[in-house]
């Protein structure tokens, strides 16, 4: 029975390896260095480890001679007759799977993933927490990041064991902002590389971490404290730099994500919830953000071609009007419903055709492509001052932007906000300041209350006390008469 078995096996082996092998020639399987697994295919008993399996065969050769062929001859033939065609091939399909089997056994240990292993190299750490308005870090070398803990490890030799904090938010002066936003650690780690935390996912881009919290959440905030530093500080890596963010809000990247993706083209790691060790060549650390300067980088006019680019904005530059013009210049009333609304807006939009303006009244929403293409198309754009009026980033070059600046001594609020930035995109800029009989306060206190005689008091009370009246309670009816002068000039301006 054995001897029938052992002939069966051989015969089996010459099936799957074919009878064409030539005499002497081994399969070998490598495992360690100075031992070896062998298989030779006309011994099928010479299966195991040894030092010299080489050897093994020529001793083969030596016993079967020449009668290595009437050998084969016979075996196949008694393999043949004791079973059919169907059970050879599903032998044949058995032994290979054995076969793989017991390559996958050897080479087990082999396969297995090896631990990444990083050289701890010395890092290069700039960090400036002077600046009024953001904190950054900049950090080049072995630079490795725990998200869970809100900590980023970094190597140096020259700087003792030593850490800072820093929140990735560029609005530090607003303690409200600031609440929610991460508080990161910066570690310098001046001991042997053991004391480095291991690395389980490696990078070979550079990496920056900031927030979306504090204010994004609204428009204006979302491009002047996000959106606008980040450019700023990312388009020189051509889209090869990975984001970290924390405080991941997912209607945000939703909403911006045309412009994330053209800025970086590596999917975004929600650092505050990832339980991996990263480690980067370089890393940014917060967005840097010129002081007392809102919507703004330098130069501004790159960042709106990269918009138009981001959105695929057909128009360039607004209508220019002649004297013989018949096409009319496209308005945009930005119309608000909770506050700093027009009360009279049939009224505005009345006077507005009367001069020759075709009128679109709409309310901004998150569909940024949507609206991006609906303000390109327009040549003058106006609202009351309120985050509906960030989108003038998507007017055409010399558009017009006219804000109606509520009551409330709010000149400094609306020049900041929108009037200089305007300027700087390459946009031409009108104002309207309402009296006290176009807003709708003098419905909710007297003539000579202090709301109306001092909003210098309202505002030394802090932030909160002056939106709470001016920006949250006012709604704008509009002296028609009087506001019908700015439309005129905004015309005339698409003529110069």
């Amino acid at each position: 029975m054995g001897q029938q078995n052992g002939l069966s096996l051989r015969s089996l082996c010459l099936v799957v390896l074919g009878n064409n092998t030539e005499k002497g020639m081994g399969y070998r399987f490598f495992g360690d260095p100075h031992e070896h697994a062998y298989f030779d295919p006309n011994n099928c008993n010479a299966f195991g480890f040894g030092n010299d399996p080489v050897a093994s065969s020529e001793q083969g050769d030596i016993e079967l001679g020449d009668a290595v062929s009437e050998k084969k001859m016979k075996y196949n033939e008694i393999f043949a007759r004791s079973f059919s065609r169907h059970d050879q091939k599903r032998f044949a399909l058995v032994a290979c799977f054995v076969v793989t089997w017991c390559f996958y056994t050897v080479f087990k240990p082999y396969l297995a993933p090896l631990p990444v292993y990083v050289e701890t190299k010395e890092t290069k750490l700039i960090c400036n927490t002077t600046r009024p308005i953001s904190d950054t870090c900049e950090m080049k070398g072995d630079v490795r990041i725990q998200g869970n803990s809100s900590t980023i490890f970094v190597f140096s030799s020259h700087v003792g064991n030593a850490s800072w904090t820093i929140k990735p938010y560029a609005r530090k002066d607003d303690e409200n902002a600031m609440k929610t936003i991460t508080n990161f650690t910066i570690k310098v780690i001046q001991e042997q590389a053991k004391t480095m935390p291991e690395c389980t996912r490696m990078h070979n881009v550079p990496a920056i971490v900031f927030s979306v919290g504090g204010y994004s959440g609204n428009n204006f905030h979302a491009f002047a404290d996000v959106i606008i530093p980040l450019y700023a500080i990312s388009r020189e890596f051509n889209r090869e730099v990975r984001f970290l963010v924390t405080n991941k809000v997912s209607r945000w990247t939703s909403k911006f994500e045309e412009l994330l993706d053209k800025l970086s083209r590596y999917e975004i790691v929600d650092i505050d919830h990832d339980d991996e060790v990263h480690c980067f060549p370089s890393m940014i650390v917060g967005l840097k953000k010129e002081d007392r300067r809102e919507l703004h980088t330098d130069p501004m006019k790159d960042f709106i071609r990269f918009l138009r680019s981001s959105y695929s904005l057909e128009r360039s530059t607004a209508i220019k009007l002649t004297n013989s013009s018949t096409k009319r210049p496209r308005l945009l009333i930005v119309a608000r419903q909770k506050t700093r609304a027009f009360t009279n807006l049939k009224d505005v939009v009345g006077a507005a055709r009367e001069l020759g303006f075709e009128v679109i009244v709409t309310e901004m929403n998150a569909n940024m492509t949507q609206v991006s293409r609906l303000v390109n198309s327009c040549d003058v754009m106006m609202g009351v001052h309120g985050a509906g009026l960030t989108n003038m980033v998507f007017l055409p070059e010399n558009g017009v932007v006219i804000q109606v600046v509520p009551f409330g001594k709010m000149e400094w609020l609306a020049k900041t906000c929108y009037g200089e930035p305007s300027k700087a995109m390459g946009l031409k800029y009108l104002e309207y300041k309402i009296s006290e009989e176009e807003s709708t306060l003098k419905d909710q206190y007297p003539h000579n209350h202090q709301v109306f005689m001092d909003p210098y008091t309202i505002q030394r009370k802090g932030w909160d006390a002056f939106r709470s009246i001016y920006m949250d309670k006012q709604n704008v009816m509009l002296d028609v008469a009087k506001f019908k002068e700015r439309l005129a000039k905004a015309r005339q301006l698409l003529h110069d």
